[in-house]
């Protein structure tokens, strides 16, 4: 079998085919903010993104959310070239979390463990309130170390990219979400 590293950007998107569209996808972040505006009223909030994957639903949500925030950024890890790996912390956030109340935005909410890693250190740093927001959550039938306040969309227990999500590095920046077809 070939190296997948090693397929052009374009070889992913013929073998793929559409979970859900831009149309879709804006829909579901319009409610994701509808929802965290509702949730948090006017008070201050720090966003936390997740990087890599979570910088898509960062920048769609600031443009859509009418309270005042501030964002900073982590990097969690798992994914670090062999799947299931310890997390790996390339960067932990500059502003003091303490007293803040902390919205962290992920891509997906795919085993929990990462997303349950960086809310467990948001809590040691003392925040006031921690909340979760994923632009999707995987359909895996696991039982994962917790649930996110806000999804978006759920996706098939696939291997799925766009707004956020990769397929090998690449198509991060897709305003649809796809899903590689199943051999």
């Amino acid at each position: 079998m070939q190296d997948p590293n090693t397929r052009s950007p374009d070889y992913w998107l013929a073998n793929s085919e559409l979970v859900f569209s831009a149309d879709q996808v804006t829909h579901a972040l319009d409610q994701i903010a509808q929802a965290l505006q509702a949730r948090l009223a006017a008070q201050p909030i720090l966003l936390l993104c997740v990087m890599r994957g979570g910088l898509y639903l960062a920048g769609q949500l600031m443009q859509r959310l009418q309270l005042p925030a501030r964002l900073d950024y982590l990097q969690a890890n798992r994914y670090h070239g062999t799947a299931g790996s310890d997390i790996v912390w390339a960067r932990l956030p500059e502003f003091d979390l303490s007293g803040q109340t902390v919205v962290v935005l992920d891509d997906i909410l795919d085993e929990g463990i990462t997303l349950a890693a960086v809310v467990q250190h948001c809590q040691q740093a003392n925040a006031k309130q921690v909340l979760t927001a994923v632009l999707t959550e995987k359909d895996n039938g696991l039982t994962k170390p917790l649930q996110a306040d806000v999804v978006g969309l759920s996706v098939p227990n696939r291997y799925v990219f766009g707004c956020g999500m990769d397929v090998y590095g690449w198509w991060r920046n897709l305003p649809e979400i796809r899903a590689l077809k199943e051999s």
